[in-house]
Order: structure tokens, then sequence, then C-alpha cells
């Protein structure tokens, strides 16, 4: 079996905890990437707020996921490029790989879930809130913020090789995304009563589907882009 397949479940439990804990640590000593984050979200959503007299549930629709998505790549793209080499070199030399990727990844999908809760709630306070059945739309809200935190942080590993690093990544985030993207408007779509199909749950499972096998591929070929 793989070097890296074959560490104890509790070690790579506590390795996945440890990197997480120090990037949170990081995060509230700089405040700076979370800061623009915020007021990204803040003066976008202010900015829609006072160029719509009224915002139409359609577009309030689609404007919430065209700011999430922006405040998304915002918050991801930095995971492996503020990681310097002679960092990553420790790092390579007293880590699982396996344990690094799952540490980003769940940081970041904890970071845009709040990410997401706030970009809701400055919606609902200045555009007001056009949900209908909240169950449904924050059920749609976490499976999204796992689908984007899983494939953006895997591609700003990659990104984060070569040079050019941002142009990368956004070349090759767009296809995978969109799949994602398209789903969660139809999910919202139907949350806020724009739509009634009776296949939603398909729509739920295809979601569910997509983060699992994102989840499968970076776990599966991180390691080998570990090794380079």
């Amino acid at each position: 079996m793989l070097g890296w397949l074959s560490l104890p479940v509790m070690g790579l439990i506590k390795e996945t905890l440890a990197l997480m804990r120090k990037d949170l640590l990081l995060e509230w000593r700089g405040k700076y990437a979370l800061s623009g984050i915020l007021l990204y979200v803040f003066s976008t959503v202010f900015i829609i707020y006072t160029s719509f007299e009224e915002v139409e549930p359609k577009a309030w629709n689609t404007l919430f996921w065209v700011v999430l998505l922006f405040a998304s790549i915002s918050a991801i793209v930095k995971s492996f490029v503020q990681e310097n080499s002679p960092r990553q070199l420790y790092y390579y030399s007293l880590t699982n790989p396996i344990a690094v990727i799952l540490s980003k990844t769940l940081y970041n999908i904890g970071l845009l879930m709040v990410v997401s809760l706030l970009t809701w709630a400055c919606f609902a306070l200045m555009a007001g809130n056009a949900v209908k059945d909240n169950s449904q739309f924050f059920l749609a809200l976490f499976l999204g913020s796992v689908g984007l935190s899983i494939t953006f942080t895997f591609v700003a590993a990659i990104a984060g090789k070569a040079d050019h690093s941002a142009t990368l990544q956004a070349i090759m985030s767009f296809p995978l995304v969109l799949p994602i993207l398209l789903t969660l408007i139809r999910l919202s779509a139907n949350a806020l009563r724009l739509e009634q199909d009776s296949s939603i749950s398909d729509d739920i499972a295809i979601l569910a589907g997509i983060d699992l096998l994102s989840l499968g591929m970076a776990l599966l070929l991180f390691p080998f882009l570990w090794r380079e």
C-alpha cells in the first residue's frame, strides 16, 4: 500500500487538526484576508441595494451566487500561494500529504460557510430575504460551500506549483465549478419558489456526488503533486 495511506487514522486526525489550528492562528493574526472578503461582500451588496429600487427574486438568486463565487475565489486563492518553498519543504519533512490537503479543505469549508452566511445576511438586510424554504436554501448553501471549497483548494494546490498561478487557477476552476453552480442555482431557485422542480432530490444527490467525487480526486492526486 502507498506510504501516505498507511498512516494510522488517529495520527492523520491529529496532523489535520494541528494544521487547521495553524491556519486559523495565521488568519487570526493577519485578519487582512477575511476583512478584505467581508468588505468586498458588504460593498457589493450595498451597490446592488443602491442600484435597484427592488431586487426581484430571480435577480436576487443570480446576484447572490455571483457575489459568493467571487468571494470564494478571494477566500481560497491564497491557500497554497502563501506557502513559500522553505515552508513547504518543512511540511514535506514532517506531515502526511493527506493531512495537508484535508486541513486546507476543511479550513476553507468552514471559512466559506462563514462567508456564505454573512453574504446571505447582507442580502437579507439590504435587498430583502427572498428565500421561502430556509431548510432547502441552507442545505444548498452547505453543499455549495463544500463543493466550491474542495474544487478551489485543489486547484490552488496545482496553481501554487506554477508561475502565473492566479491566471492558471481562473482557467482551471471555471469548467470544474460550472456544474456545481448550475445545480446550486436550480436548488436555490426552488427554495425561492421561482420554480417547482419535482426532481429536487436528484439535484441534491448530484451535488453531494460531485462533492464526494471532487474530494476523492483531491485525496488521490494531491500526494503525487506534493512530491513534485
